[in-house]
This record gives C-alpha cells, sequence and structure tokens, in this order.
C-alpha cells in the first residue's frame, strides 16, 4: 500500500456477519424498491468480469490490507438513510486525528455509492466530529461538487480510489 504509515499499528476489529435479504414480497421487477441503511452498508456492486459482490463495509484502507469495517473506520449506525428524499449521509472515522489518508477515504467511499446508487441520491460523506484535525475542511472538500470533479481528474487519486475498491478476494 504505502510507506511511511500514518497508523502503523491499527486496531483490526471482527467483521460483522452479513445478513441475507429475505423480503423481496414484491415481484414486480419495474418498482421502486426502498433503499435503506442496511443496504446502503452492504450495497452490492457487481464485478462481471469476476461475478464477485462487493460491498461499502468492504471497501480498503488506503495504508492495511484491512477493509474500512474491520478498522472501525465504517460501520452499520455511520449510514443514514432517507429514501422518500433520496439522500445518503455516511460518516466515518479515520483511525488517527491527523489521518492524512482521511481524503481518499471519503473519496473511496463517494465513489462506491455514486457507482451504486441511483444519480436521484445526494450522498453527503463527513468526517465523525471531533475525530480528525482538519474535519471542516474535509467535510467542505469532500461534499464540493467541483473539488470532487477535479480530484476524480487526477489519474494517481483514481488509482488509489480504484485500489480501495477493488476486492481483495479474503
Amino acid at each position: 500500500m504505502v510507506s511511511g504509515l500514518i497508523n502503523e499499528n491499527p486496531t483490526v476489529y471482527e467483521r460483522k456477519e452479513r445478513r441475507v435479504r429475505t423480503d423481496s414480497t414484491n415481484s414486480d421487477e419495474f418498482s421502486v424498491e426502498p433503499i435503506d441503511q442496511l443496504e446502503i452498508f452492504d450495497i452490492l456492486f457487481f464485478d462481471f468480469a469476476f461475478i464477485n459482490i462487493h460491498h461499502i463495509r468492504d471497501i480498503r484502507d488506503p495504508e492495511h490490507p484491512y477493509s474500512l469495517e474491520q478498522l472501525k473506520v465504517l460501520t452499520e449506525d455511520s449510514v443514514e438513510v432517507d429514501d422518500l428524499k433520496s439522500y445518503v449521509r455516511v460518516t466515518f472515522t479515520p483511525t488517527v486525528e491527523h489521518c492524512s489518508m482521511a481524503t481518499i477515504i471519503g473519496l473511496s467511499i463517494r465513489v462506491k455509492l455514486m457507482r451504486s446508487l441511483p444519480p436521484r441520491y445526494k450522498i453527503d460523506i463527513r468526517v465523525a466530529p471531533g475525530s480528525h484535525a482538519t474535519e471542516a475542511a474535509l467535510n467542505k472538500q469532500l461534499n464540493d461538487k467541483e473539488r470532487v470533479a477535479a480530484a476524480l481528474e487526477n489519474p494517481n487519486l483514481v488509482e488509489m480510489v480504484d485500489e480501495c475498491l477493488s476486492p481483495s478476494f479474503e
């Protein structure tokens, strides 16, 4: 990943068991199904090249070979959804207050959701209050359309984001 680690020895937590959705009472394939907190946390991304299912909880940390869930950067409780207003907020908690990778983590979450959710959704990515030294600047940067678009034009940043989003094959 990256040399000169900011957090050389992060605490690694157990992954939560994946829950299978069984509520498929609606058989109309053209109807709109509501999206909830669990679905965002477990959002599906089908990679047809590998027939792989990849979830937001599986986004990898840019510095370590662990998922954001394993580092408790993301939890199911950190996801808020208002399906009626087409609004999703994800609040993440960097492992250290001075994490230099917080922008890449937030950008990875945003890109994952942009690729996975219908375009009607407004996506709001936030750093947990008090969890980062430059919290206000990060929140502004991660939610500014022009800044996000400019970041996604940078091939080095896109490569880092794609690496975070690539499946780990555990």
